[in-house]
């Protein structure tokens, strides 16, 4: 019997897949290459937008022609599920099963099989101790909380996630060991607010965690995601500065460039303010490669209040930012508001706004242009091996497959609007 996961949204969402993947092979389920002729699926739910939902239920016609001809198929729906989603999925999965749960997955019936595994992991309280099945040995996320307070008038993370707990330090140490020891060129520490993040004791706050783990030997990068605005202390971004192993990159979600909107959001900061915070960041990393998440067409969003953000867009120049149009969601503040922005009025500020932001990605990309730099090789699509800088550029290359998972210089040739092109310069690995 085999299992199959199919995983949605985040990548706190893929941390998760990789330990159930583990769970699963613990109790005897080895891992199925392709969904057809596979005996149980698991489908890792988000709902951060209502079209990840849509998804799921597309996926649901699919698995009733599996079902049709495999009797023993068995389906699983995990992650983050709001309660309204989940009373409608409840006669299209065999189980419905929380994520938190996951230590207790293999006393299950349904999940037994006939070579099942003696071995159990419901000892563990939290299901972040699981150690995980990595889905390759040169990127390792760890995440070192989970939930979230902020409660965004927009973000179901909180109802489906709960509220923030922060893991040991000591635990995310040992995992972050093992990862290196592994061969994790790569370490992505994750949580909801990452940034928020304090030990049981309260002595070792995210800046001192990320001092701790620069300090284990090795050849790695260290990122982080998704920092808040509002818990970037001065403290976090010296040692950012000072930390050679932490990368000049960072995703700072500012969501909207209007005070107004901001304030309807439950943002608990101004444009001036995140515009200060980005110029101190600056000031002391210069270079540091800026992304950003954005709504647009948020309930009551104005014609002039959209333009503000597009204004910021063009101050702050952006190397990346992740557009979004607004979706309510049930059971979040937002979602009680009307929304009054056409779907047709959001589709011209999504344009409106990419278009904004290429311009400012590109300008940006063409400095790379003649530089040799150091890229961690981590796929091949079609011709071209694709991996990311210390900026966290994508970087496209020719070259062969045995080197993905290996640091490479590449002179860059050629410059998009989200990616680069190059060239394997000598010697090839670094």
């Amino acid at each position: 019997m085999k299992y199959y996961i199919i995983t949605f949204g985040c990548q706190m969402n893929e941390s998760d897949s990789e330990r159930i993947a583990a769970v699963l092979e613990k109790i005897g389920y080895p891992k199925a290459q392709k969904i057809d002729g596979t005996d149980l699926i698991v489908v890792n739910m988000c709902s951060v937008r209502q079209s990840a939902v849509d998804r799921i239920f597309g996926l649901c016609q699919k698995f009733a022609k599996l079902k049709s001809q495999n009797s023993k198929l068995k389906t699983i729906l995990t992650g983050c599920i709001l309660k309204e989603d989940r009373k409608k999925f409840a006669k299209k999965f065999d189980l419905i099963l929380d994520i938190k749960d996951l230590p207790n997955w293999p006393k299950l019936e349904k999940l037994k099989t006939q070579n099942a595994k003696r071995k159990t992991i419901s000892r563990f309280k939290n299901y972040l101790v699981i150690k995980p099945k990595r889905s390759n040995n040169f990127s390792a996320f760890v995440p070192i909380s989970n939930g979230c307070n902020n409660f965004c008038s927009y973000c179901v993370v909180p109802y489906v996630r709960g509220p923030l707990v922060c893991r040991d330090y000591k635990e995310i140490l040992r995992e972050i060991k093992d990862a290196i020891e592994k061969g994790s060129k790569e370490i992505w520490l994750l949580g909801q607010n990452v940034n928020r993040y304090r030990s049981k004791s309260k002595t070792i706050n995210f800046a001192k965690l990320l001092k701790m783990i620069n300090d284990i030997p090795g050849n790695f990068w260290l990122r982080f995601t998704s920092p808040h605005p509002s818990d970037f202390s001065n403290e976090l971004i010296e040692t950012m500065a000072k930390c050679e192993k932490v990368t000049p990159y960072l995703n700072l979600p500012v969501q909207s460039g209007d005070n107004k909107v901001l304030k309807r959001m439950s943002r608990p900061y101004t444009v001036e303010q995140y515009k200060n915070l980005v110029k101190k960041i600056r000031e002391k990393i210069p270079g540091i490669c800026l992304s950003t998440d954005v709504i647009v067409g948020f309930p009551g969003e104005t014609k002039k209040q959209f333009e503000n953000t597009v204004k910021l867009f063009k101050q702050i120049k952006f190397d990346m930012a992740y557009i979004a149009k607004y979706s309510p969601r049930n059971g979040t503040m937002a979602a009680k508001m009307k929304d009054n922005v056409s779907h047709q009025e959001k589709e011209k500020r999504y344009n409106l706004l990419t278009e904004s932001l290429k311009r400012t990605a590109l300008e940006k990309n063409k400095k790379y242009i003649g530089k040799i730099i150091k890229v961690l090789a981590t796929e091949k699509k079609n011709d071209f091996l694709i991996g990311k800088s210390f900026h966290y550029k994508t970087v496209k290359f020719k070259g062969l497959k045995n080197l993905i998972g290996r640091f490479v210089k590449v002179k860059i040739i050629e410059a998009d609007f989200f990616d680069l092109k190059g060239k394997l310069s000598q010697p090839t690995v670094c």
